[in-house]
């Protein structure tokens, strides 16, 4: 039963997966500690008033007429610009570890092989060189 499990695991990319999800757990916590301890004090700087993230456009305030408490009516544009900036960062290290570690792409074949000859011809021929036969 083990060497059967341990056959799925290999054949199915299931420790692929399980590495990689190991992987993106620690990666999200120095993204986020990035975003939090580097970019956003950087933002606060650039923005006015204190905690940033914090920031709204106040609407409207009125007072419940049960609780008699003030029910404020705000937009707060201050998560949303938040929440930009970490997916930025989080996009721009995933685009950053993605173009390090994986393979880089080939580009597409500029030739191909005639099935009747084997000789090579550019792609967009329509008919071998060689042996005058049509290919597609």
């Amino acid at each position: 039963m083990f060497q059967e499990f341990r056959t799925f695991l290999l054949k199915q990319n299931a420790l692929a997966l399980a590495i990689g999800v190991i992987i993106g757990a620690a990666v999200s916590k120095v993204v986020s500690s990035l975003a939090d301890n580097v970019i956003s004090p950087v933002v606060g700087l650039l923005l006015p008033g204190g905690s940033w993230r914090d920031a709204v456009i106040h609407l409207k305030s009125t007072v419940d007429p049960r609780t008699g408490k003030i029910v404020e009516a705000n937009i707060g544009y201050g998560q949303l610009l938040g929440a930009v900036i970490d997916f930025l960062v989080i996009a721009l290290v995933v685009f950053l570890l993605a173009k390090m570690l994986l393979p880089k792409l080939s580009e597409a074949p500029k030739t191909k092989n005639c099935p009747q000859c084997g000789e090579t011809i550019p792609l967009v021929a329509t008919r071998c060189r060689a042996c005058c036969q049509p290919v597609a």
